[in-house]
């Protein structure tokens, strides 16, 4: 068996190593969500002795998360931290391929006879746009099916935005699909896997979410590509000065906490394991 550090590994190992990965993605969606953490303090209060100090204890802290975890100033402040910034259009240089990767269709939905696009759609329409004003002369898609135990009729993301490109008049010969990839690493790895079938391309634009952008870049600097950065779909937003905004918490916003701890954890994560 292949050692899981190298580029090519063994398909048994892949799709173990796969399911690892998107049970703990899972888990750690759970672990750091603040609704959850939310829930259940609520939850230790309502079981807590009526009579005791402990269900003022809990009631304090879901009060203190929801004030702090719901403040929409606090968590832009924080997003935009962590995202890398966003690049003009005109300072791109012409490169050979845009890798757009995806994690921006909803493949579970139903009919399948067209492709639903969710959030991160700005990924797509951020490459289409790269294509169109003639920075680059390739879009490869990276990414595989969005889960493990795929329903009839369901085909890799790539796959999906692939059918979307050719919608919007890219020709055929200008799409590399890698529908192998199941999470960051892989698409580094696989991308180099394609890539080795591909010589005259040389130079990449690296296109997915500005939150993501980080850990992506590391990844396929691991491998040995070093693409140019084009973060898509910003989190963060400008800056108000609004009640709403600077005071009053929203449980939105606790929501939207999730998705920036689940990727710094997974950074971490990363790092840990050698991977970026």
């Amino acid at each position: 068996m292949a050692r899981p550090n190298e580029l090519f590994y063994d398909h048994s190992f892949h799709l173990t190593l796969s399911g690892l990965f998107f049970f703990l993605s899972k888990i750690l969606l759970v672990a750091f969500s603040p609704g959850a953490w939310l829930m259940a303090l609520l939850g230790a209060a309502l079981l807590a002795r009526r009579t005791g100090r402990w269900r003022a204890r809990w009631l304090w802290a879901a009060a203190i998360l929801l004030l702090v975890g719901g403040n929409d100033a606090l968590h832009d402040l924080a997003v935009r931290a962590w995202e890398k910034p966003p690049v003009a259009l005109s300072a791109v240089a012409p490169a050979d391929a845009a890798v757009l990767l995806t994690g921006i269709t909803n493949t579970g939905r139903r009919p399948h006879d067209r492709v639903y696009l969710n959030q991160g759609a700005d990924r797509f329409t951020n490459a289409l746009w790269l294509y169109r004003a003639g920075k680059v002369r390739r879009i490869i898609i990276s990414g595989g099916l969005a889960t493990l135990h795929p329903q009839p009729g369901v085909v890799p993301e790539a796959e999906e935005l692939a059918t979307l490109l050719k919608l919007a008049g890219v020709p055929a010969q200008d799409i590399l699909l890698e529908p192998r990839s199941h999470n960051t690493r892989e698409n580094a790895l696989f991308t180099k896997a394609l890539l080795q079938q591909h010589p005259d391309i040389k130079s990449l634009v690296l296109v997915t979410s500005a939150f993501h952008e980080r850990r992506a870049l590391a990844c396929f600097a691991k491998v040995g590509l070093h693409p140019v950065p084009f973060p898509a779909d910003f989190r963060s937003h400008d800056l108000m000065v609004t009640l709403s905004y600077l005071v009053i918490p929203s449980t939105d916003v606790l929501t939207r906490w999730s998705s920036l701890l689940h990727e710094m954890v997974g950074f971490g994560i990363y790092r840990l394991m050698g991977y970026c």
